[in-house]
C-alpha cells in the first residue's frame, strides 16, 4: 500500500502543481473563497466522495468576521466570471465557503484531515523578480493573495483525497477531509466545529508549509508535530455618543473617542500575568467627522494573546472589563464584536511518534526532523479542531512541510517550491491516515 502512496503521489506532481498556481492565480481571502470551494467541491464529487458544502459545513451563526453582504455579493459575480463550478457555486454563496468531503469504510476510527485555502489582504509583488508574476500565476485580483501557502494546502487535499480513493478498500474506518475557508484572523474554524463535525474523530491532522531555516531543515522533508502557538481573541469595539458643537455646546456631547482613547491607554496597561506570557494589541482606530464636532462614533480593531488559553482568558477579561468602564466613564454605549479565536495548540507526542514512524519505515520517501515537535508561531485556527478532538480523547497534530521559500509569509514576495513540498506532503498525510484506519 505505502508503495502505491509513493507512486501515486509522484505521478501527481504536475497536477498538484498546476492545481496549486490555478489557486494562487485567483485568489480569495476569507469568507469569499466561493470559486476555490466550487472547485475543490467539483472534484471531490467528480472522485466520487460525500461532499457537503455549504451551510451543511459552516454554522451560519458562529462565522466570525463575516463581510458585508455587498462585499460578498461582488466577489460571487467575480467567482463567477472567473471560473467557478455553475452547480456550486450557489451551495457556497454569501460566505458560506469550505467544503466536506466523506469516505466511509466501514467500522473503524474517524480521521479527519483539515486543509485551510483562504488567501490573505496582502497586494502581490509585480516584479520579474517573483516567480509567480514572472511565469504568469500572480494573483488577478487585487489585495488578494496567496502569501501562505494555503494555495498549496488546497492542492494537498485534493491530492490526499484521490490517493485515499485509490486506496480505499485496505481502510478500515471513516475519513472526514474539510476544506476549511477564514484560516487567517482565525475566524473559519469555530463555524465548523459549531456544525459538529469533529465530534466522535479519533485523529485530527493538519499541514503547514514552511521555510526551511536550519542546516537540517534542509535535510528534512516534515516535522511531524507543532506546538506553542498563542491563543488569542481578537475583537472589533464600538463607542457611541452624542455629536455636538465642540465650541457652543461641548456639554451637550459624548465623546465616543475619548471613551475609545481612554479604553487604549489601559488596555496597553494590563497587568502582567506571572502565570503566562501574554500580548495586547490595539491595530486601528478610527473616530470623528470634523475638527469642531465631537465625535459620536469610534471603532477599535485589537486583539489579545497568551502562551496558554488560560492567559489568553486573563487577557480577555480585563479587555472586556476596561471596555465597559471606559465607556460608562465618558457617558457612551458600546459594542464588542468577536472577530476571531485561537486556543493553545500542542501537537500529541505518541501521534507525532506515529508520523515518523510511517514516514521512516513505511513510505522510507519522507525525512523527519529530529525535532519532532516545531515552535510555532502566532496564532492557529487549527487549534480549534485540534481542542474539539483531544478534549474528547483524540490525538491531534499538525505538520510541517519544510520547502524554499522565496520570503516569509505574508509577505508580497512569498513563494515555495510548489515541485518538492506538494508530493512528499501528498505521501505523508496520506500514509499517516492508512495507518491509522488499518492499525488505529
Amino acid at each position: 500500500m505505502y508503495e502505491k502512496i509513493n507512486e501515486l503521489a509522484d505521478r501527481s506532481t504536475d497536477k498538484l502543481v498546476a492545481t496549486r498556481r490555478d489557486f494562487h492565480k485567483y485568489a480569495e481571502s476569507g469568507w469569499f473563497e466561493m470559486r476555490t470551494s466550487s472547485l475543490i467541491a467539483r472534484r471531490l464529487t467528480d472522485m466520487g466522495y460525500e461532499v457537503l458544502t455549504g451551510p451543511d459545513v459552516c454554522l451560519g451563526e458562529s462565522r466570525m468576521g463575516l463581510p458585508s453582504d455587498e462585499e460578498l455579493e461582488k466577489n460571487y459575480i467575480r467567482a463567477k466570471e472567473q471560473g467557478a463550478d455553475p452547480e456550486f457555486i450557489e451551495k457556497v454563496k454569501g460566505g458560506f465557503t469550505g467544503v466536506m468531503a466523506i469516505l466511509r469504510c466501514g467500522e473503524g476510527p474517524a480521521v479527519a484531515l483539515r486543509f485551510d485555502i483562504d488567501a490573505l489582504g496582502v497586494v502581490e509583488d509585480a516584479s520579474s523578480e517573483h516567480r509567480p508574476f514572472r511565469e504568469g500565476f500572480s494573483s488577478v485580483n487585487p489585495g488578494m493573495m496567496h502569501a501562505c501557502g494555503h494555495d498549496g494546502h488546497a492542492s494537498i487535499g485534493l491530492g490526499v483525497a484521490e490517493v485515499l480513493m485509490a486506496v480505499k478498500d485496505d481502510l478500515r474506518g471513516t475519513v472526514k477531509i474539510i476544506f476549511q475557508p477564514a484560516e487567517e484572523g482565525v475566524r473559519g474554524a469555530k463555524c465548523i466545529v459549531d456544525k459538529g463535525h469533529l465530534d466522535e474523530v479519533d485523529y485530527v491532522l493538519a499541514c503547514h508549509i514552511s521555510g526551511r531555516e536550519s542546516e537540517e531543515d534542509n535535510v528534512s522533508d516534515v516535522t511531524a508535530g507543532s506546538g506553542g502557538s498563542l491563543a488569542t481573541s481578537k475583537m472589533d469595539v464600538f463607542y457611541y455618543g452624542k455629536s455636538a458643537h465642540a465650541g457652543s455646546h461641548p456639554q451637550d456631547g459624548r465623546n465616543a473617542l475619548a471613551a475609545a482613547v481612554t479604553a487604549v491607554q489601559n488596555l496597553l496597561a494590563i497587568p502582567r500575568n506571572s502565570k503566562s506570557d501574554t500580548r495586547v494589541n490595539v491595530g486601528t482606530l478610527h473616530a470623528g467627522s470634523g475638527r469642531n464636532v465631537i465625535p459620536e462614533y469610534a471603532r477599535m480593531e485589537m486583539e489579545v494573546r497568551g502562551k496558554t488559553s488560560e492567559g489568553n482568558i486573563y487577557m480577555e477579561q480585563w479587555a472586556q472589563r476596561i471596555f465597559r468602564t471606559a465607556a460608562e466613564m465618558h457617558d457612551c454605549t458600546y459594542e464588542v464584536k468577536k472577530m476571531g479565536e485561537a486556543f493553545l495548540l500542542e501537537s500529541d507526542q505518541p501521534l507525532m511518534e506515529l508520523i515518523r514512524d510511517v514516514c521512516e519505515k513505511d513510505l522510507k520517501t519522507v525525512r523527519v526532523h529530529s525535532k519532532l515537535r516545531r515552535e510555532a508561531d502566532g496564532s492557529e485556527d487549527f487549534s480549534y479542531m485540534m481542542k474539539r478532538v483531544q478534549d474528547q480523547g483524540g490525538q491531534a497534530s499538525m505538520l510541517r512541510i519544510l520547502t524554499q521559500t522565496a520570503a516569509v509569509g505574508h509577505n508580497k514576495m512569498f513563494d515555495f517550491d510548489d515541485a518538492d513540498a506538494l508530493p512528499k506532503a501528498v505521501k505523508a498525510l496520506s500514509a499517516v491516515t492508512c495507518r491509522l484506519l488499518t492499525e488505529g
